[in-house]
């Protein structure tokens, strides 16, 4: 084998979605570890955090699907790899895989995607393209349930190789999604910027606004929440940006405006520091009426001691302890995810208490994101030691 794991992570942009933050910490854990570690990504907000001196950024246009620059960017990737000596290429996303899997076949160089989603089809064409996840040494699954979904739909790019195919968990950076180091004047002020009341039930739905997450379907249950349970003195809190969905958040604010709970919902758009938010929050709802592969909200809620409401399909059901850390509700249905609101609001402090200490033990046992980079870098090195011995 050879002495030195040199690591190179593919990525379209380095954003701050759960692949682009898998990608960040793993990068720096295996500086750490003493293995060369490199990022090709066309950029990203997350970039500015990169520690260069540890981490080689490489900027190329890997976010691209026009097949001849995904032919050019394997040139590209091919010289990089050689002159690195780059020994495993780590490919996150579909275009910038096709790139790495010629490169590694022009360079000999072993070859690892991460299976972030389903990636739906509704022709063979685009699922030979979602193929190309498969067409490596080694295919990491994120949850059971993209595992359960590769075994179901893509049985054919399988074949004899299925022992290629495993499961390592998402995790997350637990110190910083701790509730122990929030600033108790960062709460306060951004109680004031977003304008809550300290008094007042706090209910937080973190995710993009788009349709598949829900928005909906949680306005729906706060009116039966109101209706049904006579709850009140609560506020609700969406966040997250509408990355142009302009008509879809008009419906959204039609939808609160009928069920007049303008005075109860805010919109907020973004949030730099996350753990501060959930901070602010009671408890936290993740209403996705389509699976979610993993769901990171759940995890992230949990690691801050909050109790999680989410829908019973994808990853959730791995993530979450039911009635123990939080609760699933069906998805489709806004009168149960209502009745669990209810609760919820019903549970004095320490029983809120008990919930959230139960989701911090959770994701402190399974989701810790040093579990995520120790098992990553343990696959490397089993596929240089495969080699070596052949």
């Amino acid at each position: 084998m050879t002495s030195k794991i040199n690591v190179l992570q593919v990525i379209p942009k380095l954003g701050y979605g759960g692949a682009e933050t898998g990608c960040y910490d793993i990068a720096h854990y295996l500086a750490e570890q003493d293995c060369g570690s490199y990022i090709a990504t066309s950029g990203g907000e997350l970039l500015k955090f990169v520690k260069k001196n540890k981490v080689g950024i490489f900027r190329i246009p890997v976010h691209s699907k026009n097949p001849l620059l995904i032919f050019l960017n394997s040139i590209i990737l091919s010289i990089f790899i050689l002159f690195k000596k780059v020994n495993i290429v780590h490919a996150r996303s579909r275009a910038p895989a096709w790139s790495c899997y010629f490169a590694c076949l022009l360079t000999n160089t072993r070859f690892v995607t991460t299976f972030h989603g389903t990636y739906n089809f509704k022709s063979n064409l685009k699922k030979f393209y979602n193929s190309i996840m498969l067409r490596s040494n080694l295919t990491i699954a994120g949850s059971n349930f993209i595992f359960n979904h590769i075994n179901e739909k893509y049985v054919e790019y399988l074949n004899e190789k299925r022992k290629k195919l495993i499961v390592i968990f998402r995790g997350i950076n637990i110190d910083y999604y701790n509730q122990k180091n929030i600033s108790i004047l960062k709460q306060e002020k951004l109680k004031k910027e977003w304008n809550l009341s300290s008094d007042k039930f706090t209910i937080l739905m973190p995710g993009r606004l788009t349709y598949w997450k829900g928005q909906e379907k949680f306005i729906e249950s706060l009116n039966i929440l109101t209706e049904d349970y006579d709850i009140d003195n609560f506020q609700a809190i969406l966040l997250g940006s509408d990355q142009g969905r302009k008509v879809y958040k008009k419906k959204l604010f039609s939808l609160i405006e009928r069920y007049s709970l303008s005075k109860k919902v805010k919109f907020i758009d973004n949030c730099n520091e996350m753990p501060l938010a959930y901070s602010l929050a009671d408890v936290v709802v993740s209403a996705s009426v389509e699976p979610e592969s993993f769901g990171r909200i759940a995890i992230e809620s949990q690691a801050m001691c909050k109790p999680i409401i989410a829908s019973n399909i994808g990853g959730s059901k791995e993530t979450i302890l039911n009635k123990k850390s939080g609760y699933l509700y069906k998805h489709d249905d806004p009168r149960e995810l209502a009745k669990f609101l209810n609760t919820v609001i019903q549970l004095d402090q320490e029983e809120l208490k008990l919930m959230g200490n139960e989701g911090r033990k959770n994701v402190s046992k399974k989701f810790d994101v040093e579990i995520m980079c120790s098992s990553n870098l343990r696959e490397y090195k089993k596929l240089l030691k495969k080699d070596a011995r052949n």
